[in-house]
């Protein structure tokens, strides 16, 4: 999977050829994109992996993977303020088009933030989308209001774990659930409660506003019983019953802003990240792909 950096006017670029796993990756050689009105060509440093997301572009392939990133603004398009060349930002991607496995990216400029000044670029990278998740999860479709009680499923995972984070800024009472191993992790992280998944945690946990659910399957379905009177029921990992809430993350500048703004004010801890250069695309797929793994896979870009 070798291409080293190319001719003039191109650059590396990973690949998903055809439909399948980590084997159907390959790094190629691309001409260097320009920015259009609007955009910012963004020298990428990191970018950061989900699970299972070589099978969202089924339908477009071939596909450029992974949908956030960390960089350095190298141009800009006409019409494009509020950011210029040398600025460091990071961003969530859409998904609908070409993701940032590459060496440049050139990306509608109002999805760039500036990135957490206290942290590197590859946790900046690891940060967009489980952070941007858990922020509308509950927020924006949970509206937890100061002061409720909130319930978390999978309260140790890389969106939980700052759903747990972003829930205390609102001095909300957090109630987590997690592997037996990750109950300490979750306590350590602001929660007040900490419940171990493997138990019957109706029976454990007094009635809540709002359950957040990260996990589905047969969590998300007991997960009416504990909520009071005109409590809301909000899933990002699939449909939940008696009139909850599904939803896909967005990008969002505003949101990323304050999240930065937030992990310098160190009330949010990123991430753990695990490091692979670009060239070992399918390794760190596929470690992405493996069970029990905590944190996110970053593809450093620039080594």
């Amino acid at each position: 999977m070798t291409v080293a950096e190319g001719r003039p006017g191109t650059m590396r670029v990973v690949r998903l050829r055809a439909p399948g796993g980590p084997e159907q990756l390959a790094v190629e050689e691309a001409d260097r994109p320009r920015p259009g009105p609007g955009e910012a060509l963004v020298r990428v440093h990191a970018a950061a992996i989900t699970r299972g997301e070589l099978q969202w572009p089924v339908d477009r392939l071939p596909a450029i993977p992974s949908y956030e990133l960390a960089g350095v603004v190298v141009e800009t398009g006409r019409g494009v303020a509020g950011i210029a060349p040398g600025d460091e930002v990071f961003a969530l991607t859409p998904f609908d088009r070409d993701g940032v496995t590459a060496d440049y990216a050139a990306l509608p400029a109002e999805l760039l933030a500036a990135k957490p000044r206290s942290l590197s670029l590859a946790e900046s990278a690891a940060i967009p989308l489980p952070a941007l998740t858990a922020w509308q999860g509950l927020f924006d479709h949970g509206r937890l209001a100061t002061g409720e009680r909130v319930l978390i499923h999978g309260a140790a995972g890389a969106v939980g774990a700052l759903a747990v984070q972003l829930a205390r800024t609102r001095d909300a009472y957090v109630v987590g659930t997690a592997a037996p191993a990750e109950l300490g992790l979750v306590r350590e992280l602001g929660a007040q409660e900490a419940v171990d998944s493997a138990t019957r945690f109706e029976d454990a946990v007094a009635p809540v506003d709002l359950v957040f659910d990260t996990v589905g399957g047969e969590r998300l379905r007991r997960s009416g019983a504990v909520l009071r009177p005109g409590g809301r029921l909000v899933s990002v990992a699939e449909e939940p019953p008696d009139g909850g809430v599904y939803f896909t993350v967005e990008p969002n500048r505003d949101q990323l802003t304050t999240i930065a703004r937030l992990a310098d004010a160190v009330e949010l801890r990123p991430p753990s990240v695990e490091i692979f250069p670009l060239t070992s695309a399918r390794e760190a797929f596929a470690r992405s792909l493996e069970r029990g793994r905590r944190g996110k896979v970053v593809l450093a870009v620039v080594a």
